[in-house]
């Protein structure tokens, strides 16, 4: 979807943290018009600058750019007239604590200091950012560890990140953060982020105070009622696609279909594969010698030691225990001439369940031995285009390339952009076809949502929300 002049005169945004426009694409779809947009990656800021091509984009750390971007926002607004409807903040998630954040509050206050990893911190120029600009609508997409997670704040103290959000935007804004299960919008991908919602409009804050959440009502359930449908699977969302098998190139691809390409598996590799039922893993396969067959071999495990990490059991046979032919499960040498089971979680070389939305994408969505990534009934991993459909992103013709890449004071074309940076793309990215829904809701808040339809918020949140 291009971008809309009656969108450009109604809903001004300003997008930090920006990746390559993935989930900015639902924004603008919601008649959001981005002035401006924050990337520190120069191939995922080239990615969003070709696909916003109306946008500003600015490259660089948001904490370095912040006076820029406020300044150029301020301008466009003056300009025209208009307020600043949105701001959005989706940054790095990958020091995020999966650690309780009791435990490392208890620790500071007995004088040990954690290890806090300085990427946290990137939210509170954002923040700062937030208080000049005074957006309607401020929200903040990131993991649910988010909720685990403790930074320094700008006094120097060890705080919890949402204390600091909270307190920092209080009493201007007031707001939430919801635990967001996408699959519950009609998306086919089992993917939860933590999507915290601010707002300083006087409506938005008489429904919020009065129980209506700040974002929109699902529609989707696993196990639905009332007006909620049931999830969508992975099946249906791929039942259009082309069959490809990772036997060999011939079958491997299909050219008239952009991006419908898997990589070609060793024999080896295939051969796990191709006995993994669905929606199992490869380590748990059976004896597939004819004259046995036997289907009672151990399965593969994990448990936690005492040193409360849980680990795969490395005990797990390799070798069929009734007639002892090797099982079709993932191995390696073990250095002395023989065969080992290969170390890997449950989960590793394991069929999606074709019955459930597929399992959150991540960056390594091309490999077998990542989690749950193995195509649920054929012998592959899934295809770019089948990944660009589980994340939505094939509805809002979003364009790869040609890309331009600005490199000092220069810049450099590249016609074709490689998968490996399409696949760390979407594997960055969150659907943006919940943003389209969630950008309408903010337009239009004033809206009924039963107590099935709501999105759960932790007791804990609910009691302190508006710090």
């Amino acid at each position: 979807m291009g971008e809309q002049n009656q969108q450009e005169r109604t809903l001004k945004g300003v997008s930090l943290f920006s990746g390559a426009g993935i989930g900015d694409l639902g924004y603008r779809a919601a008649g959001v018009h981005f002035l401006n947009m924050c990337e520190v990656e120069a191939d995922r800021a080239a990615l969003a600058e070709l696909n916003f091509p109306k946008t500003k984009m600015f490259i660089g750390d948001v904490g370095e750019m912040e006076d820029e971007i406020c300044r150029n926002a301020t301008e466009n607004l003056l300009d025209t007239g208009d307020e600043l409807f949105l701001m959005t903040c989706t940054a790095p998630c990958q020091g995020m604590s999966k650690n309780g954040q009791g435990t490392l509050l208890n620790n500071i206050r007995r004088g040990e200091r954690p290890k806090l990893d300085p990427r946290n911190r990137l939210i509170l120029p954002a923040l700062q950012a937030a208080l000049r600009l005074r957006p309607r609508w401020i929200v903040f997409e990131n993991v649910l560890e988010m909720r685990n997670t403790v930074i320094e704040d700008g006094q120097g103290r060890v705080r919890p990140i949402l204390d600091v959000l909270f307190h920092t935007l209080t009493p201007d804004y007031t707001g939430d953060a919801y635990d967001v299960e996408f699959a519950d919008y009609g998306i086919p991908q089992r993917r939860q982020r933590l999507i915290t919602v601010l707002t300083r409009d006087p409506a938005a804050r008489r429904q919020f105070e009065s129980g209506n959440p700040l974002v929109p009502p699902r529609t989707h359930a696993k196990n639905p009622s009332g007006r909620l449908k049931p999830w969508v699977s992975v099946m249906e969302a791929l039942k259009d696609f082309p069959p490809l098998d990772a036997v060999d190139e011939s079958h491997a691809a299909c050219p008239d279909k952009p991006f419908h390409h898997v990589p070609v598996l060793d024999s080896k590799k295939y051969e796990w594969i191709r006995h993994t039922p669905p929606g199992r893993s490869a380590f748990d396969n059976q004896c597939v010698n004819p004259a046995c067959l036997f289907e009672g071999n151990s399965a593969h495990g994990a448990s936690h030691g005492s040193d409360g990490i849980n680990r795969a059991h490395r005990h797990t046979p390799l070798y069929c225990e009734r007639c002892g032919t090797l099982l079709p499960r993932p191995y390696a040498g073990d250095g002395k001439g023989g065969l080992r089971i290969m170390s890997g979680y449950t989960s590793a070389y394991k069929r999606m369940d074709a019955n459930l939305p597929a399992p959150a994408l991540t960056r390594n969505l091309s490999y077998p031995c990542s989690d749950q990534k193995v195509h649920p009934y054929q012998n592959r991993v899934l295809s770019l285009a089948e990944a660009m459909t589980l994340q939505t992103i094939d509805r809002y013709g979003y364009r790869w390339g040609p890309l331009k890449t600005r490199r000092g004071k220069g810049s450099r074309v590249q016609p074709e952009v490689p998968d490996s940076l399409i696949r760390l793309v979407i594997g960055e990215s969150v659907p943006p076809l919940f943003f389209e829904l969630l950008g309408k809701y903010l337009a239009a808040p004033n809206q009924s949502v039963s107590s099935e339809e709501r999105v759960p918020v932790p007791p804990r949140y609910l009691q302190g929300r508006l710090w």
